[in-house]
């Protein structure tokens, strides 16, 4: 019999950049989902700010996603990769050192503190080592960071301090994220207990809502004249940032395993199943009680069935996705259009793009159904904790709901405490919210620009030249969709 020879394009050693510990179609999606990822944020969300906001903050609020993205990358790899995913400091902290250094970069991944153990004290899962380098990883997780950040900013638009906002991304970053992103994923103590986050429900959505809403009380409202009217100036552009937001969360939940392998496709498709379901039941639910399907509202309810799904994308069956979708499509738009205008406290937090509801609540919720509905056959291809399974599934089921509360719960205090902390220490140096004049006047005022030139080539409005235009001109009724009605 013929050996079999392998292609030279598959075999190891073939450069010195070409190791035997490399796989390459693990490398390569691992860096095209870290790049959907990216785009999620730069442009998509960029876009999205921009668009979904009223004219006159345009430029504000798409340049606070800009400056965090930048922010959190150069943070990220000066000191908090390793608190977030390297060597054990604290049962929820790892150690801070530089993620910068060539050896450390083209070296094999590896997540020291993430191998899992027997009571007994024998080892039950290897610590996890990727197929491909450090750097790979480095970024991948940054991608993760920056737009954590970012979806926090939604719930401060329209008023917060841009000097405050520089000085918060990092202080938030250090003191908040890596706490989660290690206990969950870093091989923390939630990680240890079993806990599944398996892309984020509670790293990245819980905390980001609950981060929010936090900070948004901290920092203030906006202006009565905004919190009354507040239309998007553009909602085709903010279409296009959806979507990409969409899109881009192939690689958010399909490159979770580390690996292009038969979990990630699970993972890429109920992600998709999720969100399609639950933008129906949103879309349904505002023409049942509104009589008009919202743009806005069918965007809330994708982003919910996106958020719901990611905490079990890969540990569900398809049709508890479809149950979930449903799920996320109902219980955030009741949160966001019964329980918000009943419930005082919520009432009086400006929550700008009802972040706590759309990421916050879902979440919470995503984590919760993932203690329910996770398969024991798809939790064995990724999870550390061997017969892992949901709540339908009997046997231990029943307690993975309690963990999944527990750890959600952690995220929500820790994130809570932190950002307050945060916020006072910022708010002894630098105001938190813009002065009146900068509320009145939006981007001019904060920037010195903005978004659009309508008059001419770059002429700035004058009212005694082309008459009377404003954002808060009612031209006859207003608006109804969600994010008005927040």
């Amino acid at each position: 019999m013929a050996a079999t020879v392998v292609p030279g394009a598959y075999q190891a050693n073939t450069s010195l950049a070409v190791t035997d510990w490399l796989n390459k179609g693990d490398n390569a999606w691992q860096m095209i989902s870290a790049t959907l990822v990216g785009l999620q944020s730069v442009p998509g969300l960029v876009i999205l700010y921009g668009s979904i906001v009223k004219k006159k903050w345009a430029v504000n609020s798409a340049f606070m996603a800009l400056y965090a993205f930048a922010a959190v990358v150069i943070c990220w790899v000066t000191w908090a990769y390793k608190m977030s995913f390297g060597e054990k400091l604290l049962p929820f902290w790892g150690k801070a050192g530089p993620a910068l250094g060539q050896k450390f970069l083209i070296d094999q991944a590896a997540l020291p503190a993430t191998a899992h153990y027997h009571k007994n004290g024998t080892l039950e899962t290897a610590m996890a080592t990727p197929y491909y380098p450090m750097a790979s990883m480095v970024w991948f997780q940054c991608v993760f960071a920056a737009i954590t950040v970012i979806l926090l900013a939604g719930s401060v638009l329209g008023r917060m301090n841009i000097k405050a906002w520089m000085a918060f991304v990092p202080l938030w970053l250090t003191f908040s994220y890596t706490v989660g992103a290690f206990s969950l994923w870093g091989g923390g103590f939630l990680f240890q207990w079993g806990v599944i986050d398996y892309s984020g429900g509670y790293v990245i959505h819980l905390s980001s809502g609950i981060a929010g809403i936090t900070a948004a009380y901290w920092v203030g409202p906006r202006s009565k004249n905004d919190r009354e009217r507040f239309p998007p100036n553009n909602v085709l552009l903010m279409l296009a940032g959806a979507g990409l937001l969409w899109m881009g969360w192939a690689g958010f939940n399909g490159g979770d395993p580390y690996s292009a392998n038969i979990d990630s496709s699970m993972a890429v498709l109920n992600t998709n199943i999720c969100a399609a379901t639950s933008l129906l039941v949103w879309t349904w639910l505002d023409v049942i009680f509104f009589n008009k399907p919202s743009v806005i509202g069918a965007v809330q309810g994708m982003i919910t069935g996106l958020v719901c799904i990611t905490p079990g994308a890969g540990l569900v069956q398809g049709w508890a996705a479809i149950v979930m979708g449903i799920l996320s499509g109902s219980v955030p738009w009741f949160t966001m259009m019964i329980v918000h205008k009943r419930w005082t406290l919520l009432q009086k937090i400006d929550d700008t793009l009802a972040v706590f509801h759309t990421h916050a609540v879902a979440g919470f919720l995503g984590g919760i159904l993932t203690g329910l509905f996770a398969e024991p056959t798809l939790c064995s291809l990724f999870l550390p904790v061997a017969n892992s399974r949901g709540g339908v599934y009997r046997g231990v089921g029943g307690v993975q709901i309690l963990k999944q509360i527990v750890g959600g719960g952690f995220v929500i205090g820790w994130n809570i405490v932190a950002t307050s902390i945060i916020c006072f220490l910022i708010s002894l140096v630098i105001p938190l919210r813009m002065s009146e004049e900068q509320l009145k006047i939006g981007d001019d005022a904060v920037h010195g620009e903005e978004a659009y030139a309508l008059w001419g080539d770059g002429e700035k409005y004058d009212m005694t030249r082309h008459g009377f235009s404003s954002d808060d001109t009612m031209h006859g009724k207003t608006s109804s969709g969600a994010t008005q009605v927040v």
